[in-house]
């Protein structure tokens, strides 16, 4: 473990907020990344790819073990923090490292997701990856959804299959234009599927960011809200380090990724990858709102999902 880390956990005590001990480390840790950064130009840093956009006093950065650098967003009774990507893209491969938080997590929430910028909310598109605390000992649940032209209820829930807090693990999201593939340490494990062409709704024109937070929603993230967050074990802490944002690239002789012909394999999920989806959902799935017929049995399931 890091010493900046370790430093960080004996300062965090039960009864203290995040702002007096995330205050005092940030001025120190600040001089400690600018200290590193031009000995470090060319490798490729958080504090360089990201940019804190709510809960500023929340979050600071420090550098690991490894020589590169992590972010940490703290929650406590009065908020939590979150960033985002420097840059926005329109199909491309977004993939980090994150420790969630560690003992009783119920009530939180730490997320990884994708939304672009300056689109009215009733018609932007967004893909989500949540992290629904725990009370302790139990594993966490990873709340996954998508949300095109506004409209979202394309929910599907995984068991995560390993214990998230203890170390690093990486979560991925590919989007391109045939799928939205979400990935646990390179396991797929959710495959959106572009049926554009049977008039079902898919993400094709909004540059999107990608996101990170921490947050409280003790009204529905833990056992469907009866669980509430216990603000005695505040401060709350979830770390992002590494993140690796590749644009598509298109085959040669395309333009750009949207100009691939429709027959190209470019984009087409691996038998390998596709084998891996199928062990993996049998294996971990908890809920997938395609087979959801009672919730669907007015209306019939969503037309994405009768392919």
């Amino acid at each position: 473990m890091a010493p900046l880390l370790l430093l960080l956990l004996l300062c965090s005590g039960r009864r203290r907020g995040c702002g007096g001990v995330v205050g005092r480390l940030a001025a120190m840790l600040t001089f400690v990344v600018a200290a590193v950064v031009d000995k470090r130009a060319a490798m490729a840093l958080m504090y360089d790819d990201v940019e804190v956009v709510w809960g500023a006093d929340h979050s600071f950065f420090y550098m690991d073990d490894g020589g590169g650098d992590t972010l940490a967003i703290c929650l406590d009774e009065t908020h939590g923090s979150g960033f985002r990507s420097r840059d926005a893209y329109l199909y491309a491969r977004f993939d980090i490292d994150i420790m969630l938080v560690a003992n009783n997590s119920a009530g939180t929430v730490t997320t990884l997701y994708l939304m672009p910028e300056d689109v009215p909310w009733e018609i932007h598109d967004e893909v989500d990856l949540e992290f629904l605390g725990n009370v302790t000992g139990e594993p966490y649940t990873l709340h996954t959804n998508i949300f095109v032209d506004g409209k979202g209820q394309r929910e599907q829930q995984f068991r995560l299959w390993f214990d998230p807090t203890a170390d690093f693990h990486t979560y991925s999201i590919i989007w391109n234009p045939k799928h939205i593939i979400m990935l646990v340490d390179g396991v797929p494990i959710r495959d959106f599927k572009n049926e554009a062409r049977r008039g079902a709704a898919f993400p094709t024109w909004q540059k999107m960011r990608a996101h990170g937070s921490l947050w409280n929603a003790d009204d529905w993230a833990t056992q469907g809200g009866r669980v509430k967050t216990d603000w005695s074990a505040a401060p709350f802490y979830a770390y992002y380090r590494g993140l690796r944002a590749t644009p598509c690239a298109p085959s040669p002789g395309v333009a750009w990724c949207g100009d691939e012909p429709p027959e190209s394999p470019r984009f087409d999920l691996p038998p390998t990858d596709a084998a891996a989806l199928r062990k993996a959902r049998e294996e971990h799935l908890l809920y997938d709102y395609c087979a959801d017929t009672t919730r669907f049995k007015d209306t019939g399931l969503p037309l994405e999902c009768t392919s």
